[in-house]
């Protein structure tokens, strides 16, 4: 070796292996091929200073240059070829190297690393030896939304306000409710997400909670309410106004109905963006009339004692 590894790396003699090791990293990032495809200087440069560090970085190769100089090999130094440095090898004058232990990230030299080896992540070899980038796809959101109990069973539209990490600013998002969507499902939003690097940005993921209705439960795609019926309605019979989803339909009490009594009403239950639509039940409430007299509440249980029938009789544990 002609050059003063020294002079290479510059360092004095007295370098410590700390000095030596930044002074190594600093020149083998400015003058790494990787940076330079096209610059036979650059790669000789880079050559030159793996060679430098090869024998400065070997206690017995150091040693043995400081005494004999350039010609030390020659004197029982022992084999030829860098191999110093963890992670190369020499192969024809062209040296492989791990880019973790070069640039961090594991493995490498005590304190080698920082923000040049977050560039150095970014890039791989290609097959014709062009950097590629590595291209990473956003993050994920994810999100909790309530809605009203009519916006699921119907369909509408819905507002997200959420504050982005990657820029720490707030943003609103409009969401889309499809119609019939049910309590825990998920609305993904896709490239709504965190944005990538150099790729496609991440998804919101949005949570749907449906609120309850104050007289509206739903199972499905089938709705139930309990109907209030006057006494008179329920023993003459009578036809009656009921709010659905889509609009009021009027539905007949048959003469003598009872209470618990479900009416069915077909098709007016939830209607799915696709599929059948599910069925409305409404269920007879009595409601006995407030204030009666004595009198009143007299002539009713008179009637109502003509039946002699329990209407417990098959009730069970």
């Amino acid at each position: 070796m002609a050059a003063d590894p020294y002079q290479t790396l510059g360092v004095n003699r007295k370098a410590t292996q700390e000095e030596i090791n930044k002074a190594y990293r600093d020149l083998a990032r400015k003058y790494h091929p990787d940076l330079h495809p096209d610059d036979e200087s650059a790669k000789k440069k880079f050559q030159d200073v793996q060679a430098a560090f090869d024998i400065l970085n070997d206690e017995k190769k150091r040693k043995m240059y400081d005494r004999y100089g350039a010609g030390f090999e020659q004197m029982g130094a022992g084999g030829a070829g860098p191999q110093g440095w963890p992670g190369s090898a020499a192969r024809g004058g062209q040296y492989d190297f791990d880019f973790n232990e070069l640039f961090g990230g594991g493995g490498g030299a005590p304190g080698m690393g920082g923000g040049f080896a977050d560039l150095f992540r970014n890039f791989s070899r290609g097959a014709q030896g062009t950097a590629q980038p590595d291209v990473k796809r956003g993050q994920d959101l994810e999100y909790d939304l309530t809605i009203p109990f009519a916006t699921a069973v119907k369909g509408g539209e819905a507002s997200v306000s959420l504050r982005r990490g990657s820029t720490g600013k707030n943003e609103t998002i409009s969401v889309k409710i499809p119609a019939g969507i049910e309590d825990g499902k998920k609305i993904r939003l896709r490239g709504q997400g965190e944005p990538g690097h150099m790729g496609l940005p991440g998804d919101l993921l949005i949570k749907v909670r449906v609120a309850p209705h104050p007289y509206f439960k739903r199972s499905g795609k089938r709705l139930d309410i309990q109907l209030p019926v006057k006494l008179a309605e329920a023993v003459e019979g009578a036809k009656i106004d009921v709010p659905t989803p889509h609009g009021t339909v009027t539905i007949s009490i048959p003469p003598g109905t009872s209470s618990g009594k479900k009416l069915r009403l077909r098709g007016q239950g939830v209607k799915p963006a696709s599929g059948e639509p599910g069925d409305l039940y409404a269920e007879v409430q009595i409601i006995l009339p407030d204030n009666m007299t004595e009198e009143e509440r007299t002539k009713i249980a008179a009637i109502v004692q003509r039946d002699q029938r329990n209407p417990r009789a098959d009730l069970r544990w």
